[in-house]
């Protein structure tokens, strides 16, 4: 496919996309009883997606692979990369009860083989990576890796989702080492709750942490909070305050099945109700113009430094602009989250192949991607693995 013709068929498809997914999410939304009015839209429609094409210096910086456009004309430049099946937290959403059987380590990418797999994505044109795990920081070689893959000629963007337990004391050495943005996971604000819904303690040190990150100058930080009625719902407002006077990113995310994690629809919290609930509290809330491939819906609130958002994957999805890609501790490569289809990347490494093979592999996986994922109740049906396993 020509790049012009690329570009002409990316941007209509978001379009109408867009278009389509903003008005069937408000009838979905309105049927199920939810009270959608015009302050969710801000004023005007348009601002619930940006429909403008991205910029085209980004295919002049180097040549694009077409083994990262699906056959839907989606180009594909941000790869999730998880580190380790192991964390030090047990997050219910993320890890059953009983826990999880975890991979031999003879049979999880070794940090050679990461890095290959990264030089190879991003010489096709990844421009961003984000290190997930599992807890990425519980890796002996974080700096060293964090180092490697911030080196790669063409990488704009080395990111992390992380626990926050240790992260405090590893970041000024992992900002060093090229580390450029932070998310750090928090549920609560309460340590009580905390203890009960990762079932460990710690939250003190992922207080610190945010703290930490702050003040080394990451702006913004970002705050990850999944949201459960009855759990956690009540403190929507106290997290927004977070932003008042600090350059933090509080992200609230709808939360989601995955195996093991009990999803149960009425646990689920709608992006429509979390508005309302922001909205009525606090006054000025403004919808940022969001990049086509923005997993969250950005907001800004009169005289707060920070920002909130609202990563809306159960009711309003955003496939129609993802630009996302998993490669898992054990080398198996994932092309959407909630998708249950992989391929290992692993084996053929380890069978001595060279990268034009690796290439044809994720090119293939890429053009089955689907168009978009199934709906929620289809999801929490289909077999996949536990969140830990896929990496946050």
């Amino acid at each position: 496919m020509r790049p012009s013709i690329f570009r002409f068929f990316r941007c209509h498809l978001r379009h109408n996309s867009a278009s389509f997914s903003s008005g069937a999410s408000l009838v979905s939304a309105s049927s199920s009883g939810q009270n959608i009015t015009a302050s969710h839209l801000n004023g005007s429609s348009s601002k619930m997606y940006s429909t403008s094409c991205e910029s085209e210096d980004s295919s002049k910086d180097r040549a694009i692979s077409d083994m990262l456009i699906d056959s839907f004309g989606r180009l594909h430049t941000y790869l999730r990369i998880s580190l380790t099946e192991r964390c030090n937290l047990r997050c219910h959403y993320c890890m059953p009860a009983e826990g999880v059987e975890l991979t031999p380590s003879s049979r999880l990418l070794s940090q050679d083989e990461i890095v290959r797999l990264a030089s190879l994505f991003v010489s096709s044109g990844v421009n961003k990576i984000r290190l997930t795990g599992g807890e990425p920081t519980i890796r002996k070689d974080i700096e060293e890796l964090c180092l490697q893959l911030s080196n790669l000629k063409g990488l704009k963007t080395l990111a992390m989702t992380t626990n926050g337990i240790t992260l405090g004391k590893k970041l000024p050495k992992l900002k060093d080492a090229g580390l450029n943005l932070v998310n750090i996971s928090l549920d609560t604000l309460v340590p009580a709750k905390f203890e009960f819904m990762t079932r460990r303690k710690g939250h003190e040190r992922v207080m610190e942490s945010i703290d930490a990150a702050v003040k080394l100058g990451y702006d913004p930080v970002k705050v990850n909070c999944v949201v459960m009625r009855g759990f956690n719902d009540d403190e929507i407002c106290d997290f927004v305050e977070l932003t008042r006077k600090r350059p933090i990113n509080v992200r609230f995310i709808e939360f989601m099945p995955f195996d093991g994690n009990v999803w149960n629809v009425k646990k689920l919290v709608p992006y429509a109700e979390l508005l309302d609930k922001v909205g009525e509290k606090f006054t000025g809330l403004q919808r940022i113009q969001d990049h086509p491939t923005e997993t969250a819906k950005n907001f800004r609130i009169d005289g707060h430094q920070g920002s909130v958002s609202f990563i809306t994957s159960m009711t309003e999805h955003f496939c129609a602009g993802c630009n996302r890609l998993r490669l898992l501790a054990d080398g198996n490569f994932k092309v959407c989250l909630f998708g249950p289809s992989e391929v290992s990347l692993r084996d053929p490494i380890r069978l001595g192949e060279g990268d034009d093979k690796l290439r044809e592999i994720i090119g293939a996986a890429v053009k089955r991607k689907k168009a978009s994922h199934a709906g929620m109740f289809d999801i929490a049906k289909t077999p996949n693995r536990p969140m830990i396993h896929i990496g946050g």
